[in-house]
C-alpha cells in the first residue's frame, strides 16, 4: 500500500522501518521538512516529502505529532489521498507534561473526537499506547500463542479493519474497542495503556478502564 506518515518521532519513526520492511511505499513528513529526514529515507528507502505531500495518493495515513501541534497542520492536507483513506491517530494528550489545557478533551471529548474535529475527517486511534521500540521488537507471526494485542478505536468500521490488517501484518494481533466514544479506555493513565500483552489480556484491561482522569492526567 501507499502510507503517508506525519511525525518522524519515535513512533513515527519506527513505523517507517516497520512499514517499508515489509514493502509498503512510505512517504514520511515532519514539521521541521524533509531536509531533516534525509537519514531516514536513506536508511529505510522512505520518500520524504513536505507535510502538505504526505497524504497524496495514500491508502493509508499516519498522524503522529504532539496533540497541540494537530491545529497546526495544513489545511486540506488529506485533500490528494485515496479515495476512504484511513487515517491513524496515535496521539495522547498530555495537559501537564507538554500539550497544555485543552478545554474540550478537559470537559470529556475524547481525544481522538477532538482529533477527528480538528482535521475534519474521521480517524481510527492505534499506537498511541505502544511502546515505540515494541515496534521493532515484538512482532510475531499470525497465530503465536502470547502474540502481543493492540487496541483500536473508531466509527469506520471499513477503515478499521484496514487498519486492523495492517496492524496484523506488521505483527501484532487487535481488541476492537469500539467506537470512538468508547476511545477513552485506551487514553493515557488507563489499565491498557501502555500494556504488552495478548489479546485476553487487552480485553480484560479495557473493560476495567475508569472515565475519570487522574490528576496526572488532567491540566
Amino acid at each position: 500500500m501507499k502510507i503517508g506518515i506525519i511525525g518522524a518521532g519515535n513512533i513515527g519513526g519506527n513505523l517507517t522501518r516497520r512499514l517499508t520492511a515489509l514493502g509498503h511505499d512510505v512517504s514520511v513528513a515532519n514539521s521541521r521538512g524533509p531536509h531533516t529526514l534525509t537519514d531516514l529515507a536513506k536508511e529505510t528507502g522512505a520518500t520524504a516529502v513536505p507535510v502538505e505531500e504526505a497524504a497524496r495518493g495514500a491508502q493509508v495515513v499516519v498522524v503522529t505529532i504532539p496533540l497541540k501541534a494537530v491545529p497546526n497542520l495544513p489545511s486540506g492536507f488529506l485533500d490528494g489521498a485515496a479515495e476512504n483513506v484511513a487515517v491513524i491517530d496515535t496521539g495522547n494528550y498530555y495537559p501537564q507534561q507538554r500539550d497544555g489545557k485543552i478545554a474540550e478533551i478537559e470537559e470529556g471529548l475524547t481525544e481522538s473526537r477532538w482529533t477527528e474535529r480538528q482535521i475534519g475527517h474521521p480517524v481510527i486511534k492505534a499506537f498511541n499506547g505502544t511502546y515505540a521500540q515494541d515496534i521493532l521488537d515484538k512482532p510475531q507471526p499470525k497465530g503465536t500463542p502470547g502474540r502481543v494485542a493492540l487496541p483500536v478505536s473508531g466509527d469506520d468500521e471499513a477503515a478499521k479493519k484496514v487498519v486492523r490488517d495492517l496492524i496484523d501484518e506488521i505483527g501484532f494481533d487487535t481488541v476492537d474497542n469500539g467506537g470512538q466514544d468508547n476511545s477513552w479506555r485506551q487514553q493515557p493513565g488507563t489499565p491498557v495503556y501502555g500494556l504488552a500483552k495478548d489479546a485476553e489480556a487487552i480485553t480484560k484491561a479495557l473493560s476495567e478502564a475508569s472515565p475519570e482522569r487522574t490528576a496526572e492526567w488532567r491540566a
